[in-house]
């Protein structure tokens, strides 16, 4: 409401690449492997259009100034005219997005990125009276304008949440004040993207077949991997190299999304920029808390981890780069088709019904999907989040391992969360929080897993699929947890006056990474300049909901599996209710709490469960 955040959902799985030596051009890839931007818009000139049509419109937003408790058509007048500009900033914002994203060496695309959040952020400071009008009116008086027009009542929610949040918005000048900074302090985050994804030079190495391969984002992912540890020691700190040369521009970047942060939770009046983070979803600061104090309590199953994968590896000392590889055979690496892929996400989300499944099938059949990685296009794996009007797109970097077909049904679970919150919410709750998303999106990989290890033909590879199984909760819940334990580290220190230095954040690093993996993990220098390279520390408290979520996703799963149809209608339920009610709200009448401990303890309790069977099949 109010303008919404311009929000996109990463996968924080491990990414993979090919084995080529040379990375292609956009142009050498088929059409259909590529996403069609001509759903959002026909072409950049359509894009002007909209974008010339929000900017003679800014001014509108006067014309409600100062009379927003005249009468109930008034209000519901300005609620709309800030509807309407907010579906064009967003689906300007989609296209520019993915068409910058595309390739990052446009300027054309750097440019128009640019300008939309430049004419977001005035947007903002015009529209900034709002909320510090409604809150010189009296509730009651809202409340009852509310109840008398019926096209306002949809918006009563979104009032019940304005009005939580009435202690932290501030005066009309204060708020335009805070709207124009925000151009300001995205400066560390759009800095970093494009130092990180553009601008970085990365060492060549010689890779596991003799050839000799400029490192980068995608490459050092796939190394990880590697059965040659000569190669993953050499492409880990090939890596690392250029954020250690860098350290010091790298640490000015990072301090200065801290203070961004901090800047507005003070302005706000809040006590932390944790609170001021949580508090949007109104997500209680208990449950952060809850989640690093729960797995803290629960670190003997990483140790156990740990020391098995030094034994199989036949390693005398366990390194940062060997807590991905394979313990098992070679030959179970297969290599995965795109195609192929597609066709294991379906089958595995059978249980999910015929509605679901026509819905995956119209995002891999009309492209929504640009699958392979090209020159200069964005690392990683994102689904775009919910733009009204217009259908989700995901972005991959396709290598096929068989972790790229985790991270597709990874991103599809949040692209379905986005298409049916999108046709069944009205515009103001046609988004959702980072807390429910990540729920949506390892529900998925839960299913595609239970699927891969049924379908397994042998003892080999089901032990594969197991150790599949205890990666995913290495990665997307201890792992996550221990950076949700540094950004909240980082940010309080800060808080409390400490300068954080390079040599600051490489000490707090190795000893939040240490405690994780416990005494049989060697830490390499290298390892140490883990925060300048990862991205979710510029999300502002983000990564602490992937491990929330997967707890979550693994107690639904249970309940689809378990109970057939009436699960999967509430699971649907669950996607369809966008932002209608709070995240906890929602996740509960799904059937999970996660304000207790027990869907997390069942996790780490799972680990344990997984690592016997293992020792048992050996």
């Amino acid at each position: 409401m109010f303008t919404r955040n311009l929000l996109k959902f990463y996968s924080p799985n491990i990414q993979s690449q090919t084995q080529t030596i040379e990375i292609p051009s956009r142009e050498d890839i088929d059409e259909k492997f590529k996403w069609n931007l001509k759903d959002i818009y026909s072409s950049d000139e359509e894009w002007e259009k909209d974008f010339k049509w929000v900017e003679d419109n800014i001014g509108n937003y006067r014309q409600f100034e100062g009379s927003l408790d005249v009468s109930s058509e008034k209000l519901l007048a300005c609620l709309k005219f800030d509807e309407e500009v907010s579906i064009k900033l967003e689906r300007l914002y989609l296209y520019s997005m993915l068409a910058k994203d595309s390739d990052m060496r446009v300027a054309k695309y750097q440019g128009m990125d640019d300008r939309i959040k430049t004419i977001y952020s005035k947007v903002l400071t015009s529209s900034s009276f709002i909320k510090p009008e409604l809150f010189k009116i009296d509730e009651q008086k809202v409340y009852q304008m509310l109840s008398s027009n019926k096209a306002l009542e949809v918006y009563r929610h979104s009032f019940d949440d304005l009005f939580r949040c009435r202690k932290h918005t501030l005066e009309k000048e204060q708020e335009e004040l805070l709207a124009m900074a925000s151009e300001v302090t995205q400066v560390p985050y759009n800095t970093y993207s494009l130092f990180t994804n553009a601008d970085l030079k990365f060492p060549k190495v010689t890779d596991d077949e003799g050839n000799e391969v400029e490192m980068s984002h995608s490459r050092f992912y796939a190394a990880l991997y590697s059965k040659h540890r000569s190669y993953r020691e050499q492409a880990f700190k090939a890596y690392l190299k250029p954020y250690t040369d860098n350290v010091n521009s790298f640490s000015s970047l990072f301090n200065g999304n801290l203070k961004s942060n901090i800047f507005y939770a003070k302005a706000r009046k809040y006590n932390s920029a944790r609170e001021l983070a949580l508090d949007k979803n109104n997500i209680p600061i208990s449950v952060y808390d809850n989640l690093v104090e729960t797995v803290n309590k629960n670190l003997a199953p990483m140790y156990r981890w740990a020391s098995l994968k030094k034994k199989l590896l036949g390693l005398n000392e366990l390194h940062p780069y060997d807590v991905y590889v394979t313990l098992f055979d070679q030959k179970l690496e297969k290599k995965y088709s795109y195609e192929e892929s597609v066709k294991l996400v379906l089958d595995s989300l059978q249980v999910m019904g015929d509605d679901y499944l026509a819905s995956l099938k119209k995002a891999f059949t009309n492209r929504w999907i640009d699958v392979y990685e090209t020159k200069a296009k964005r690392s990683g794996a994102y689904s775009s989040g919910t733009t009204f009007g217009v259908h989700p797109y995901v972005l991959l970097n396709w290598t096929n391992l068989l972790n790229d077909v985790f991270t597709l049904t990874h991103e599809m679970g949040h692209n379905m969360h986005s298409y049916y919150t999108g046709l069944n919410q009205p515009f103001v709750y046609a988004n959702y929080s980072i807390f429910l998303a990540e729920v949506a999106s390892t529900f998925n990989e839960s299913l595609l897993l239970d699927h891969l290890i049924k379908i397994s033909e042998t003892k080999e590879e089901k032990l594969f699929l197991l150790e599949k199984y205890l990666n995913n909760i290495t990665t997307t819940v201890y792992r996550q947890v221990m950076f949700a334990e540094f950004e909240s580290l980082t940010h309080s220190k800060v808080e409390s006056g400490v300068a954080l230095t390079p040599d600051v954040l490489c000490k707090l690093y190795k000893d939040v990474y240490q405690k994780y993996w416990g005494k049989e993990m060697v830490i390499d220098e290298e390892e140490t300049f883990t925060w300048a390279r990862v991205p979710h520390f510029y999300y502002n408290f983000y990564v602490y909901q992937y491990a929330t979520g997967f707890a979550a996703s693994e107690a639904l799963a249970l309940k689809v599996k378990a109970e057939g149809k009436p699960a999967v209608d509430k699971y649907l339920d669950f996607l369809k209710s966008g932002s209608s009610d709070y995240p906890i709200n929602i996740l509960a009448k799904a059937g999970v709490d996660m304000n207790s401990q027990e869907p997390i303890t069942a996790v780490t309790n799972k680990m344990n469960q997984l690592i016997d069977e293992i020792e048992k099949l050996l």
